[in-house]
């Protein structure tokens, strides 16, 4: 059966005055406040306890590495991208289409493509290095625009569908109904276009609300390249504008794959993407097996006629930084990009590509599993959402492990959730504490 609103505030105010254990209190806590502080996403069963969770709490000593009491991360009230400061007001809003969390606004700034010792910017660098050598450094770069931007700009100047499911709330941050945390680095293509730019480089972080997992996290980074071409290039050459725009882009980018891999089998794939057409992916055959490397494609026309260029033909690749890094360095779990331990960031140094990365520890999971009834209003990635909120990178992992449907046409899910520390070991009682909390926080709010 369904618990009613009226009865888990009895339920939950009668914990105070019994001897309830700590698992079912906070199970009840997280309840409470996920149906009555936040818009409602799923309604518990009342026959299996449901776990809950905190952020990433403890502070772990340099010398011994024991958890000591956990406190909450301390919230900036602004953060700085270039020279431009963005308030947390401006960002996380008291607005009915804002569902931007606490936990995203801490990313904006840190910018870890920036970072020439960080293995994002080692490989941007890298990148740099194949369009400085071969296109006698014509691409101009960009790594500093401001990933807040105009719906427009993220969705309708890239040709993305009114209906498309990026657009829904379910897939993107919206700070409000016009306003998002960039889906892509294409979200500046337009601007750079209008402005008279004709071969440049984006790379930047970008937001998309997602799974959890080893190779998912909320936060990632992105290149986007563009070449624009005109009338006199491919006239000279017998060919049409889109099979010459076409073979250019697949020679560039097949340079660029043997550029950071080494002498390796590829493969193109059609494909479609809403701005380039024709459009491909380009694989290749690396440690026994086909990887995607990134997609690309001949821009849209109409791309091009809205931003000063009727007359001219381009191309457009994007490429995840994350996911062709962790294959180069062979990093495993996508949350160490992360991580400020020494025992991670001393490994990599500036201009040494495909260093491979030396585990400093493998540390055992700990495993909560909780099940309820879902409505027609719950999706995965909300769940994700709100236990990423309170449980943080502590989160490994959450997989579906059992669905049942009754007689009623009413469906329960059961998920596992995987905790383990990139750092130290994690204890049943240190994830009972964390539980304890988030009752504490709920009952003061």
């Amino acid at each position: 059966m369904f618990i009613t609103s009226r009865c888990l505030r009895k339920l939950f105010a009668a914990c105070t005055h019994t001897t309830m254990s700590t698992a079912t209190m906070a199970a009840l806590s997280f309840a409470n406040s996920t149906l009555f502080s936040k818009t409602s996403i799923f309604i518990c069963r009342n026959r299996v306890a449901v776990s809950t969770f905190s952020t990433v709490s403890s502070v772990v000593s340099s010398d011994n590495r024991r958890t000591k009491k956990w406190r909450q991360p301390v919230m900036p009230s602004a953060v700085e991208l270039g020279n431009i400061k963005i308030a947390k007001e401006d960002v996380v809003r008291d607005d009915p289409a804002n569902n931007v969390p606490d936990g995203i606004f801490r990313k904006l700034g840190m910018q870890l493509h920036r970072r020439n010792q960080h293995p994002l910017g080692i490989l941007k660098n890298a990148i740099y290095d194949f369009f400085d050598s071969n296109y006698s450094k014509n691409f101009e770069k960009f790594d500093d625009l401001c990933p807040i931007v105009s719906v427009k700009a993220n969705f309708d100047d890239v040709l993305v569908p009114a209906d498309h499911v990026s657009r829904s709330y379910n897939d993107t941050y919206y700070v409000d109904s016009q306003t998002v945390l960039r889906c892509h680095t294409s979200a500046h293509q337009a601007e750079l276009l209008r402005n008279g730019h004709t071969h440049f480089l984006v790379t930047g972080d970008v937001y998309r609300r997602d799974s959890i997992d080893s190779t998912h996290y909320p936060v990632f980074h992105q290149m986007e390249g563009v070449r624009v071409f005109s009338p006199d290039d491919w006239e000279s050459s017998g060919l049409d504008a889109t099979t010459y725009t076409a073979q250019d882009l697949k020679t560039c980018l097949e340079g660029l794959a043997r550029h950071l891999f080494g002498a390796v089998e590829m493969r193109w794939v059609d494909t479609y993407f809403p701005f380039t057409n024709p459009s491909y992916e380009l694989e290749i055959f690396f440690q026994e097996k086909w990887l995607e490397v990134l997609g690309c494609g001949v821009m849209e026309q109409e791309i091009l006629k809205a931003n000063g260029k009727p007359d001219n033909y381009a191309w457009a690749f994007g490429l995840g930084l994350e996911r062709l890094a962790m294959v180069l360095f062979d990093i495993p779990d996508i949350r160490l990009f992360w991580s400020s331990d020494d025992r991670f960031t001393s490994q990599f140094a500036k201009g040494q590509l495909g260093v491979k990365f030396k585990p400093f520890s493998k540390f055992p999971p700990c495993y909560k599993d909780m099940s309820f009834w879902i409505n027609e209003s719950f999706t995965e990635n909300n769940l994700c959402e709100v236990v990423r909120g309170i449980a943080g990178d502590l989160v490994e992992e959450i997989s579906l492990i059992d669905s049942f449907t009754n007689n009623k046409g009413m469906t329960s899910h059961c998920y596992r959730i995987t905790f383990r520390s990139m750092e130290r070991n994690l204890t049943d009682e240190e994830i009972n504490d964390l539980q304890v909390y988030a009752l504490f926080e709920t009952r003061e709010q």
